[in-house]
C-alpha cells in the first residue's frame, strides 16, 4: 500500500494487475487501483479535479486530467471517507502512476492533495534494478 497525506487528507493506494484483461503477447497490460481518500482535518473539501502522470517501462509518460474521479466529485466533512476503483492499460509490464487531487473547501480555497507515486508491475515479468 502506498501512503500520502497533504493538509491533512489522506491518500492510500492498492495497485492490482488484471491478468484476465491483459494480452501480453499484444502488449496490452491492465492494471487497476483501489484509492481511499480520508478527511483527517476539521474542515469539509471537495474533490473538484485529478491529475494524473502515468509513465510506462518505456519512459514514456502521458498526462490524465480531469473533474472528479469515476464521474463523481465527492464531499467530504471532517472524519469522512471516499473509496473507488479504476484502471489503466499501459503497453508496457510494468509502470508508475503519481498525481494529485485539487480540493475546494467551503470558502472557497483550493489547494492540491498528493497522490502517492505507486508502482503498477505485472506478477509475470522480473523487474531488474538499473
Amino acid at each position: 500500500m502506498y501512503l500520502a497525506t497533504t493538509e491533512e487528507i489522506k491518500v492510500s493506494v492498492e495497485p492490482f494487475y488484471l491478468e484476465d484483461q491483459s494480452e501480453p503477447e499484444e502488449g496490452h497490460f491492465v492494471f487497476a487501483y483501489h484509492i481511499k481518500i480520508e478527511n483527517h482535518g476539521g474542515r469539509t473539501v471537495q474533490l473538484i479535479n485529478r491529475h494524473w502522470q502515468i509513465t510506462d517501462g518505456l519512459g514514456r509518460t502521458q498526462e490524465v486530467r480531469g473533474p472528479g474521479v469515476v464521474g463523481e466529485q465527492p464531499v467530504l466533512a471532517p472524519g469522512e471517507m471516499f473509496e473507488y476503483t479504476s484502471g489503466c492499460p499501459l503497453a508496457t509490464p510494468t509502470g508508475i502512476m503519481a498525481g494529485t487531487y485539487e480540493m475546494e473547501t467551503n470558502n472557497g480555497d483550493r489547494f492540491d492533495v498528493i497522490i502517492p507515486a505507486f508502482s503498477l508491475d505485472s506478477p509475470n515479468v522480473r523487474n531488474h534494478i538499473n
